[in-house]
């Protein structure tokens, strides 16, 4: 309620006076009367559609042939404190509605009539603005000349959706027949039903590699508003610890009954090597040994990991019964060997195992279930680790490999078949955008 004193004046005048001092910015007002010169200016009380439904009830109740008897319309409005001239005009809205047979409806005319009105924006002009323009929301409101508030609006309500936009290799002609000719070899066609289907690549190893570092240059929280926001350092964020990681990966399997047969996982390792410290310090002394990266991998080093790390776990973990040849895919990096390295092939054909190095198509990430989702699967938990040292990194980076579920890792070869598809349908290339297909649903 709002008091103020005036003379003798008309309402509508008072109305007008109200407004101009800013008394529509804060309350709706529906009735203005003079109370001893002076404007009491009431705030309107809203009434649901089940308020109105029990005052007509009410009404109903206190009626005898559609004829209301003596003070019921001051009854029902005692009892929900609203006034006589409220409860009347429904009663009246309800009568003349059955009297015209149609059925009774006492929800509010007022939906679209009060409130703020909505501001009108013309979305097909965001057709005809560069997307250079498109890349915020300050921006795009700029351009169709509105409010960077409505703007948002229309995102949360789905007129206009978020788009991040990663950037891809380019492909040459070349490139693009190299990756249709690799995914048609890995399809199967059936005698009996004439149906394409993959083959279930069990035969394959994935390797490839990647940087994990100490810490990220930006990372997000979740905090309380009370709660101090926490303080990051570092001597520069172009110099950031790092270790290279070499990993190694198969489908995994299972028997009828779904048990695990095989997790796919043979191992992650780092490309580390220990030196002896040259000098004391307040944490060591001289000439113990400490755990230093590798930051220049060559093929002499890619070679000693293969031959020294990856081949003898998948001696060792790869499961009873699979005949023929394995593969070793890998992409064309410049520090992976050719598929000819005769030390390689001497070193993979020991205890009657037939081991094979095999090239990914050029430029295609898409095509190793590494780079598709494994990798992030495992920095996603890596993350989550304090970390202070390079052993406490290849520690977290570990633990992070074992803890990943083989389900997981059968899901993102799941993906690497529908990106198959989709690298068919587009004739190799590789603007498309992975579908889903419920694979956690799928038998």
């Amino acid at each position: 309620m709002d008091v103020g004193l005036i003379g003798e004046v008309s309402r509508s005048s008072i109305l007008q006076r109200f407004q101009k001092f800013g008394g529509k910015r804060f309350i709706q007002f529906s009735q203005v009367r003079m109370d001893h010169s002076m404007i009491v200016v009431t705030k309107r009380q809203h009434i649901s559609v089940v308020q109105r439904r029990a005052m007509y009830e009410a009404l109903l109740q206190a009626s005898d042939s559609g004829e209301l008897e003596k003070g019921a319309i001051s009854t029902v409005a005692s009892h929900f404190s609203v006034s006589k001239r409220t409860v009347s005009r429904i009663w009246h809205l309800a009568k003349s509605q059955t009297d015209h047979g149609l059925p009774v409806d006492l929800s509010s005319n007022l939906a679209m009539v009060v409130g703020r009105k909505r501001v009108q924006v013309d979305l097909n002009q965001v057709l005809d603005i560069p997307l250079r323009r498109r890349t915020n929301i300050r921006s795009l409101a700029n351009c169709l000349n509105v409010s960077k508030s409505t703007m948002h609006r229309r995102i949360k309500e789905g007129a206009l959706r978020p788009h991040t936009n990663a950037v891809k290799p380019t492909l040459t002609h070349e490139n693009k027949r190299a990756r249709l000719e690799f995914c048609l070899s890995k399809i199967s066609w059936s005698l009996s039903s004439q149906i394409p289907t993959f083959h279930d690549m069990f035969n394959v190893v994935h390797i490839d590699e990647k940087w994990f570092y100490l810490s990220k240059p930006s990372r997000r929280y979740y905090l309380l508003p009370s709660e101090d926001e926490p303080l990051r350092t570092c001597q520069s964020k172009k110099f950031i610890t790092k270790v290279m990681f070499l990993a190694a990966v198969a489908r995994p399997r299972y028997d009828a009954s779904g048990n695990e047969i095989f997790s796919g996982k043979f191992g992650i390792y780092p490309f580390t090597r220990l030196e002896p410290a040259k000098r004391s310090s307040k944490n060591r002394v001289a000439g113990t040994l400490e755990t230093k990266p590798i930051l220049s991998v060559t093929k002499e080093v890619t070679r000693s990991w293969l031959i020294e790390k990856v081949l003898p776990d998948i001696r060792d973990k790869w499961p009873g019964g699979q005949l023929g040849p394995i593969f070793i895919q890998q992409d064309n990096a410049k520090p992976h060997i050719d598929v000819n390295d005769i030390e390689f092939l001497e070193a993979a054909s020991r205890d009657g195992f037939d081991i094979r190095l095999s090239f990914q198509p050029p430029n295609s990430p898409d095509l190793n279930v590494l780079d598709l989702g494994f990798f992030r699967a495992i920095q996603s938990l890596q993350e989550q680790e304090v970390l202070g040292t390079i052993d406490e990194l290849v520690h977290a980076v570990e633990t992070s490999f074992e803890r990943m579920e083989s389900q997981q890792l059968n899901n993102v070869f799941l993906t690497l078949q529908t990106c198959m598809k989709e690298i068919i349908k587009v004739q190799g290339g590789n603007n498309y955008q992975i579908p889903h297909i419920g694979k956690n649903r799928l038998v």
